[in-house]
């Protein structure tokens, strides 16, 4: 399209409409590849989740029996014919109370507590010696607290995110170590690097005390699913239907829980580091 100037030639007017469409078609293309991308990352997310499922599926079915029987039923009878139920109440509190100063975990002993004790005095075993266990590192670090402030520079990404607890005022430091807890941040190595934040102790022991509880009713919950599964196993029977659907009710309720908290606590945490730096 052209128009007429003052000298009598014609001037070509740009074609607005081919502008537009030349700018329009690569974000139209940029975005189907993005689409393509996403969908393909799901249908791959669903195979392999679908071929993991299978595989535990097969190793819980012929594996599971055979260790039940050569190692949970051992243990259960040699714990039964061992320790008084007091006795054991002590052994199982000192555990969870000493193994993370020394960097071992004490989820068994939690199961332990949770075959023996069940809901009730488990829990009280458990977040007794919790208390502890968490009071323990953080007094011990306190310590060493250059080293540990040292070490953190070493990650400077997860540091970022353990020195969340260490800003703010009470509740701040109270809802950051509570969000730390259920993250899929390691447990014990927070109890350490917990100090290198400078957080007071009474948010931390309270952040943390609450920030366990949905982990100790899982371990109360596994440590009774797994006793249900080794009584059975040892007595030459099968669950009843009763049973497997309790079992699978409540295995099922854990494992969305769990997930649920995960995720609420990452996006929570990015939240709070950007609010951070943003102030």
């Amino acid at each position: 399209m052209g128009i007429e100037n003052g000298n009598g030639h014609y001037v070509k007017l740009p074609n607005r409409d081919s502008s537009q469409c030349d700018s329009v078609q690569p974000e139209l293309q940029l975005k189907d590849q993005k689409n393509c991308y996403r969908i393909w990352w799901w249908i791959k997310a669903a195979v392999i989740s679908l071929f993991l499922i299978g595989a535990g599926a097969v190793i819980l079915f012929f594996g599971g029996p055979l260790v039940i029987n050569k190692v949970i039923v051992p243990i259960i009878e040699w714990q039964e014919a061992t320790f008084s139920r007091p006795v054991l109440a002590i052994v199982l509190f000192t555990c969870i109370a000493l193994f993370p100063s020394f960097l071992l975990p004490s989820s068994p002993c939690m199961w332990t507590a949770g075959m023996a004790f069940g809901y009730g005095y488990g829990f009280l075993i458990i977040t007794g010696a919790i208390s502890i266990g968490v009071s323990l590192p953080y007094f011990i670090g306190s310590l060493f607290h250059q080293r540990l402030h040292a070490w953190l520079e070493k990650w400077p990404k997860q540091a970022a995110i353990v020195r969340l607890a260490g800003e703010g005022d009470w509740f701040h430091q109270f809802r950051a170590v509570v969000l730390l807890r259920i993250s899929p941040f390691p447990y014990i190595v927070f109890n350490y690097a917990s100090v290198a934040t400078n957080v007071k102790y009474c948010p931390y022991i309270v952040g943390s005390m609450v920030g366990t509880i949905h982990e100790t009713f899982i371990t109360i919950y596994t440590g009774k699913l797994i006793y249900s599964l080794a009584e059975a196993t040892n007595q030459g029977s099968f669950l009843t239907l009763d049973q497997i659907i309790y079992n699978v009710v409540g295995f099922t309720i854990a494992a969305t829980s769990t997930a649920a908290i995960t995720i609420y606590a990452k996006k929570a945490l990015q939240r709070l580091q950007l609010e951070e730096e943003h102030n």
